[in-house]
């Protein structure tokens, strides 16, 4: 009789596509298992294409207040009669779903209150996510976790025409965070040097949250390629593949981008800490100032000259 796994992740767009190496190494732990992930709806059909699940189900966010909600979820939990939880979104509700398996209480993997597998370093709130989960999963008896891994992610990126040589610009972000955004027109002027100066042409990524910002940046730089709201996240992953390079502030997207290999120069202000949730990649800069809008233009290209060679 195979085991029944369920990994619950929940979370942001980085946070996922961070916890892609973790569901590959629970997945090279139980190859023979049934594994079933708990996640939200954004990222169910991601999560489905990954092949690390069996099942996946998109109903995780579950409130107290939710009666019905969370009497479906408990049956669900104990219906399932898991062997093995792999919790790896670690909060307080995703740590209830333990004790509303009550009376079945099986393996435990994370942070809930009597478990049988706890995180037990102190500083793991201090820890970068990648090696914050790493360690969790070695207490739990996995002690190899690959980096996160998106090559699998394909898409056919005809329909966009893209020239051979560009520059992604990924200027969006939380909208209730604009501490964390560098200003539109800024990344406008850095768009025309890259145009004008390296020959590169700016393509912009994001939702239509960033339609303003996409209107400056072609305002400033005509030859500028918009594709807001016009991309899923195999097709970012794709084009972050083929990209010259990729600019954008602490956002989903730019963990796809420098996962997927683009070299990334990453922008931070005080609202956010890289050494908790900055992205990886095999080329990634991060440029942390105290206040983004006091962050000049020169600088930014100057970083990004140090990542890769520009054309003059």
């Amino acid at each position: 009789m195979s085991e029944h796994i369920l990994v619950i992740k929940l979370s942001a767009l980085g946070d996922f596509v961070q916890a892609l190496g973790p569901f590959q190494a629970i997945r090279r732990r139980h190859p023979d298992a049934e594994i079933t992930l708990v996640t939200t709806r954004p990222f169910k059909e991601l999560a489905e294409k990954s092949g690390y699940f069996d099942r996946v189900i998109a109903d995780g966010r579950a409130q107290l207040r939710e009666i019905k909600r969370i009497w479906r979820l408990r049956r669900f939990l104990v219906k399932g009669r898991f062997d093995m939880v792999y919790d790896l979104q670690t909060s307080d509700r995703t740590s209830m779903y333990y004790h509303l398996m009550w009376p079945h209480k099986p393996n435990w993997s994370g942070i809930a209150k009597g478990c049988s597998h706890p995180h037990t370093n102190p500083d793991r709130n201090r820890m970068h996510t990648i090696e914050r989960q790493a360690e969790q999963l070695a207490m739990a008896g996995i002690p190899d976790v690959p980096p996160p891994d998106v090559s699998w992610m394909n898409a056919d990126l005809g329909r966009f025409n893209l020239p051979d040589r560009y520059a992604l610009l990924i200027p969006g972000g939380a909208p209730h965070r604009p501490d964390k955004r560098w200003p539109a027109e800024k990344y406008g002027e850095l768009a025309r040097r890259l145009h004008d100066g390296h020959g590169l042409t700016p393509v912009v990524l994001g939702t239509q949250a960033e339609e303003a910002e996409a209107a400056a940046i072609q305002s400033a730089c005509p030859a500028t390629i918009s594709l807001l709201n016009q991309t899923s996240l195999f097709e970012i992953a794709s084009i972050a593949r083929m990209a010259t390079c990729a600019i954008g502030n602490d956002t989903g997207p730019m963990h796809i981008a420098a996962i997927a290999g683009a070299p990334s120069l990453v922008l931070y202000s005080h609202a956010s800490d890289p050494a908790l949730c900055g992205q990886r990649g095999k080329k990634v800069d991060i440029l942390r100032v105290a206040d983004l809008d006091a962050l000049d233009v020169g600088e930014v290209e100057s970083r990004l000259a140090g990542l890769l060679p520009l054309a003059a």
